[in-house]
């Protein structure tokens, strides 16, 4: 079993910036393929990025393409997304997950293990 546990979440103005962290904590002896997603109350999951279990490869939901970076530093156990340009529609809470396998992946039910989330809010 894997821990999940964001932070970095918080109140920020419309154009400005922030970065979220997710780290990993027991059975982490292997690299997996991890994402964040958002989730907007009353809404569905909505997938924001993705990365594999090297660092290799990323993918990027349009939304948030040329704004938002994933990456990873796999001797930490850290996951983080640098949220550039924020819009008050990137207003949500944002999770952090892992999957059993290596590869990045967009599809929520791929993934095993989940945070509990972090709140981002941007004003206008």
């Amino acid at each position: 079993q894997v821990q999940l546990v964001e932070s970095g979440g918080g109140l920020v103005q419309a154009g400005g910036s922030l970065r979220l962290s997710c780290v990993a904590s027991g059975r982490t002896g292997s690299v997996y393929g991890m994402a964040w997603f958002r989730q907007v109350p009353g809404q569905e999951l909505d997938y924001v990025a993705t990365i594999s279990g090297n660092g290799g490869t990323t993918y990027y939901a349009d939304p948030v393409k040329g704004r938002f970076t994933i990456s990873r530093d796999n001797a930490k156990n850290v996951m983080s997304l640098q949220m550039n340009s924020l819009k008050p529609e990137d207003t949500a809470v944002y999770y952090c997950a892992r999957r059993g396998s290596f590869s990045a992946s967009p599809y929520s039910h791929d993934y095993e293990d989940w945070g509990q989330g972090t709140q981002v809010t941007v004003s206008s």
